[in-house]
């Protein structure tokens, strides 16, 4: 998996950040912000389309108007495969389930579709584990 992992800190720029919102005591919003600050762009991806960080929202992954490298998911389990199953609709090229988000299933799904997938994981622990290299 740790290769997975480098492979994602290192090759994807554009992160689609599910379940991102303005509430700054949510771990997206710090951890959106820890990926901007080094140097990946991110969209925010929620139901009310907020602005975040600058960056405009969208309701759904379907709605961004251009290309997306990773899916970050911050939505509980039960909803996260869901979301793993429209990553692949659009074409992106990792899916990242955030710590205690797991979808074996989805996990499955995706990876057969020829996306490489993290589970359980924080990219900003990560990043300090194993740097983007």
């Amino acid at each position: 998996m740790d290769s997975d992992i480098r492979k994602i800190l290192a090759d994807c720029q554009t992160w689609a950040v599910v379940g991102l919102s303005n509430n700054t005591s949510r771990a997206a919003y710090g951890v959106a912000r820890f990926l901007q600050g080094h140097g990946k762009r991110i969209v925010p991806v929620h139901p009310n389309a907020e602005t975040v960080h600058g960056e405009q929202g969208y309701a759904t992954l379907a709605e961004i108007p251009f290309p997306v490298d990773c899916v970050d998911v911050f939505v509980r389990s039960e909803l996260a495969g869901d979301i793993a199953d429209q990553a692949v609709g659009i074409n992106a090229k990792a899916v990242w389930f955030q710590l205690d988000v797991v979808d074996p299933d989805a996990y499955t799904r995706t990876t057969a579709a020829g996306l490489t997938m993290v589970m359980n994981r924080c990219p900003a622990i990560e990043w300090g584990r194993l740097g983007p290299t």
